[in-house]
């Protein structure tokens, strides 16, 4: 089912969450929200955000401006581009949409939805646009998995090309160190998964150590501050030589 099929525009829903890649999805959200009559450009009803890590200062911002009465007398839109979220950000987004506000309309944006705390994801109508995982990354997990300690932490140096700086620019960059190492440690996770299938049940919990090792390194990769690098690193020792 395409993204368009599950937006219906005489039955819109306060709150969608769309998760997949960004720059396929906002030309359809666009394209969507001008087919239901509302103007893009010198709307001020109308407000598009771009940000890497979602603040409570900045949640409380779009709150503020979500509650303001409409210039123009018809739907309030927030499109909300965003790679993570912070704890206290979820908390003022999860009020906002336990009481939904008449005539206004989020649509959020994210590559990662899983992000969110399970009752802030209640609230949003879910569209994952893809939960395929890029053949590129499947394709870099798989020799990634087969290298040697030494090849692997060579590879992880050459994969962090980014400064940190860059990387916490308040602009969401799809191809930013963080989101690309999220997707890579998913491309680990189902190749590890499909891997213990095949094994004997024996060899199943040594290979359950390490994967719970890659689901706490995927949370802390979540956080603001976390070295990338340096939970990537303790992904390759983690990882036993194959």
């Amino acid at each position: 089912m395409s993204i368009v099929e599950n937006l219906d525009k005489n039955n819109l829903h306060h709150a969608y969450l769309f998760e997949g890649k960004r720059d396929e999805i906002l030309p359809v959200v666009i394209k969507f929200i001008e087919n239901i009559g509302v103007k893009i450009s010198s709307n001020p009803d109308f407000c598009q955000i771009y940000v890497d890590f979602l603040t409570i200062k900045q949640a409380l911002d779009l709150r503020a401006m979500a509650v303001q009465k409409s210039f123009t007398g018809n739907k309030k839109i927030f499109v909300v581009l965003v790679n993570r979220f912070s704890h206290d950000a979820q908390g003022v987004l999860l009020k906002m949409f336990e009481e939904p506000i008449e005539g206004t309309h989020f649509f959020v944006i994210t590559n990662d939805a899983q992000a969110l705390e399970k009752t802030l994801l209640s609230r949003f109508y879910l569209i994952s646009a893809s939960r395929d995982l890029a053949e590129k990354e499947i394709k870099e997990a798989e020799k990634f998995i087969k290298m040697s300690l030494r090849d692997r932490l060579d590879f992880i140096k050459e994969y962090i090309a980014v400064s940190e700086t860059d990387e916490d620019e308040d602009i969401v960059k799809e191809d930013s160190v963080r989101s690309n190492s999220l997707k890579f440690l998913n491309a680990i996770e189902f190749l590890l998964h499909k891997r213990i299938i095949q094994q004997a049940p024996k060899a199943l919990a040594e290979d359950m150590d390490y994967i719970s090792h890659i689901f706490k390194v995927r949370e802390y990769l979540r956080l603001p501050g976390s070295a990338t690098k340096t939970l990537l690193e303790s992904v390759a020792i983690a990882i036993p030589p194959h």
